[in-house]
């Protein structure tokens, strides 16, 4: 039962809390908008550069099907819940709450962490950090430990190619901090 129960968690944490909140998903390049340039701390180009980015292509590969094959997956990997549920941001969300540049090929997106961002994307909203939590921001620590659960529900022995995870040593590449103005 517990077992059960730890796979629901990572389920509705992978596909997002803001998702059962209702809050639309808008993609990447919507957020890139505002999160490319050096002022900002360029998160966009630290996504866009990172495995996240490629979580969807790589369900396309001979060796995900292999994998998935293997363990007892349905289908194509790019088209199973089992693989999209990691690999996919708003996997299962209905494709009214997806928005027009929203593109699961995108992989793992800003959304995945922060929350579908409709709500809460605009300037005015996102200068007040109460205002946007308030409309669906998740913020992550790694003082509180918010950032490592929420890495270790996919990141996990359920993974197919699990070596174990070092929170510390991962969180240090894909890390994307607003610089202090």
């Amino acid at each position: 039962m517990r077992t059960i129960a730890l796979m629901a968690l990572a389920v509705a944490l992978s596909s997002g809390a803001a998702f059962a909140a209702g809050h639309d998903y808008v993609g990447a390049e919507v957020c890139k908008m505002c999160h490319q340039t050096p002022k900002s701390g360029e998160q966009f180009q630290k996504w866009h550069a990172s495995k996240h980015a490629e979580a969807f292509k790589v369900l396309l590969t001979p060796e995900a099907a292999k994998i998935a094959a293997s363990r007892g997956v349905k289908g194509k990997p790019s088209e199973a819940k089992e693989c999209l549920e990691c690999h996919v941001t708003g996997y299962d969300a209905p494709a009214s709450m997806l928005g027009p540049k929203f593109n699961k090929e995108d992989g793992v997106q800003c959304e995945t962490c922060h929350g579908a961002g409709k709500d809460y994307m605009k300037n005015s909203i996102m200068k007040n950090p109460k205002e946007a939590m308030a409309n669906g921001l998740t913020l992550l620590s790694v003082k509180d430990g918010s950032a490592e659960k929420l890495c270790v529900t996919c990141h996990n022995k359920r993974s197919p190619n699990f070596k174990g995870f070092d929170f510390n040593k991962m969180w240090s590449q894909i890390a994307h901090p607003v610089p202090k103005q």
